[in-house]
């Protein structure tokens, strides 16, 4: 059985059955995990193994914890600060704001990594145009140089500790005040006045990029069709003008952004035609047990190559405990030293 293109989540700190029998369908692909499904590190690892288990290859295992506001997991892992800290740190010294996103990227995918997370969607590298509340303190810097620069140095830290690293949100969310999440949001610029917020990509893209996330954003002036629906942008321009060859993902297809496109089954498919490698359907069970039943079994050979690369590996031999890592102590405390708080104690 191959992954599925679509990812969907599950109610609570365990999996039921009818949950399992749900991701046994062959158009799943994987499960996003949000804070109701975290109580502690040890529920949370019997949790990942539980929907590991239910098919061969596994389904891929994803979370938002991006840092600051958005991080899903808490109690026993380490409070990543929002990515403006970094912003702010590059401000004043650009090297070693750099050695702190590293850092940070390490620790993030280094703690997911251990209880068998395979990505997390981050960063955030949408340019901080001072207009959007619901982007805010997740962009990087208002410079697409900046924000380049810091994304680069996270990537390379998710990448050393075995997590691939998936940009969002493209083209770019940071310019438009609505959120997608609530409404549709319109970015009426034109398509070179939106070049600035394709550098950091297009940076990312050079150094080797596994994924991205496109927005629910309409750009009129480049195409009617909003960005996640959109073959104009994903093929065109991601796999086209950018060169992309990593694993597209649409940001959530029930949020109200993607609305336009009618129900559900309708968002996954077009998202798919568009260039879309897997969709995301979250907290609408029934939107995604009917996105499932209108896909049935789909055969996208390069989009499942795709999907397979994103998968965590962890680098060189055995595992050390993460309480047991010297790199982890040595960053985590870093990071705390540069936060002006303790670092993160685990015991047991």
């Amino acid at each position: 059985m191959t992954l599925g293109p679509l990812m969907i989540d599950v109610q609570g700190l365990r999996l039921e059955p009818e949950e399992a029998e749900r991701l046994r369908h062959p158009a799943a692909g994987g499960v996003i995990l949000f804070s109701r499904n975290f109580a502690d590190r040890e529920q949370l690892a019997a949790l990942v193994a539980a929907i590991r288990a239910v098919r061969s290859p596994p389904l891929l295992v994803a979370v938002d914890q991006e840092g600051g506001r958005v991080q899903r997991f808490r109690t026993g892992f380490t409070a990543l600060p929002p990515l403006r800290w970094f912003g702010h740190q590059y401000d004043q010294d650009p090297d070693q704001a750099r050695h702190l996103a590293f850092d940070c990227g390490w620790i993030m995918a280094r703690e997911l990594a251990e209880v068998g997370i395979d990505l997390s969607f981050a960063p955030c590298v949408d340019l901080d145009w001072g207009v959007s509340e619901v982007i805010g303190d997740r962009a990087f810097h208002r410079e697409p140089e900046a924000v380049a620069a810091l994304a680069l140095a996270y990537m390379q830290g998710m990448r050393k500790a075995g997590l691939s690293a998936v940009a969002k949100h493209f083209p770019g969310h940071g310019a438009v005040v609505a959120d997608s999440h609530r409404e549709l949001p319109e970015d009426r610029r034109s398509y070179t006045e939106i070049a600035e917020d394709l550098e950091p990509y297009r940076r990312l893209i050079d150094h080797g990029l596994a994924g991205i996330m496109v927005a629910h954003v309409r750009y009129p002036r480049v195409d009617p069709r909003i960005a996640s629906l959109s073959p104009r942008w994903l093929t065109q321009e991601l796999r086209g003008r950018l060169g992309f060859a990593g694993a597209i993902f649409s940001d959530d297809l029930s949020m109200a952004g993607a609305a336009v496109a009618g129900p559900v089954p309708e968002r996954v498919r077009q998202a798919l035609d568009a260039g879309a490698d897997m969709a995301l359907v979250c907290n609408d069970p029934a939107g995604a047990a009917a996105a499932l039943d209108a896909l049935g079994a789909l055969h996208n050979p390069p989009g499942h190559a795709r999907l397979v690369a994103m998968r965590a590996h962890a680098p060189g031999g055995p595992g050390v405990a993460l309480a047991e890592d010297p790199q982890w102590q040595r960053a985590t405390a870093t990071l705390a030293t540069a936060l002006g708080r303790p670092p993160l104690e685990l015991r047991g």
